[in-house]
Formats: C-alpha cells, structure tokens, sequence
C-alpha cells in the first residue's frame, strides 16, 4: 500500500489532486517529508474581514492543513485521521501577500499526534503560531 508522503508527492507532480477546499483557499503544497509540509498561499482583498484584514478562518485553515498533510506524511495512503484540537495564536495582521505555513509533527503515538505550525509573511515575520492535536481513526468497514 503507498504511503501518504507517496500520495502527497504524487498531488505535487500533478499525479493525483489535492482535495478540493486547497483550489478554493489557493492553498498550494510546496514541501512534504517525513513529519513535515510546507503550504503556501497569496493573501488578497477576497479573504478579508471586515477590519481589511486575512479573515482569523483562512489562517486557520492553512495552518491546519500544514499540520494535518504533515501527519499524514506518517500515515498510510488512504488511513483516517482527524484534528481533534486545534490553538492558534494570531500575532500580525495580514493584508496581502504570500504567506509560508510550515508544519510539524512533534510527537507521533499509536493513535494521538502533537503537531505545530509557524506562519510567516513575506518578511520572514511570524504571523501565527498553531498546535493541533491528530487523531487515527480506525479503518473505515468496506470503503478505501
């Protein structure tokens, strides 16, 4: 059975798509290895609030799905999981640009999975910092 890092890098030579909330946010998988991946994304005027700012949500779901891919790097291709928590830290508005999401896995057991997120902007600077914890799921009866 392929592994999900086989999987993710398929996605990222065009083998395979990404799910479909990835094109609907402009989340774009740049970097995945063991217990780790990279997102990146362009911040524009579509994915304010209404302060002008990247809506709280949007920067949530990016670090979510750095933490998550980054998991699933562990995992096998197809085996569920899911976030079971999730804790992020706002620090810096954004405006636009592009914003780099890395995420780690810290600790990975049989069923529960510590993960961690540093958002910058294009400055380098932190913008948001996350933790989220991952949960195996048992396998799913008679589906993939």
């Amino acid at each position: 059975m392929a592994s999900g890092l086989d999987w993710l890098r398929a996605c990222m030579r065009g083998e395979a798509p990404l799910p479909p909330v990835t094109d609907a946010l402009g989340l774009r998988l740049t970097d995945c290895g063991q217990g780790h991946a990279t997102w990146e994304m362009d911040v524009s005027a579509r994915l304010h609030n209404a302060m002008g700012t990247l809506h709280g949500g949007i920067l949530c779901d990016l670090a979510d799905a750095a933490m998550g891919v980054a998991y699933l790097t562990l995992l096998e291709r197809g085996e569920p999981f899911t976030t079971v928590e999730l804790k992020i830290n706002f620090l810096r508005p954004v405006r636009s640009g592009r914003l780099v999401a890395v995420g780690r896995v810290v600790k990975a057991g049989r069923t529960l999975a510590l993960t961690e997120c540093d958002v910058t902007d294009p400055e380098g600077r932190l913008v948001a910092r996350a933790t989220s914890t991952c949960m195996r799921l048992p396998p799913r009866q008679g589906g993939r």
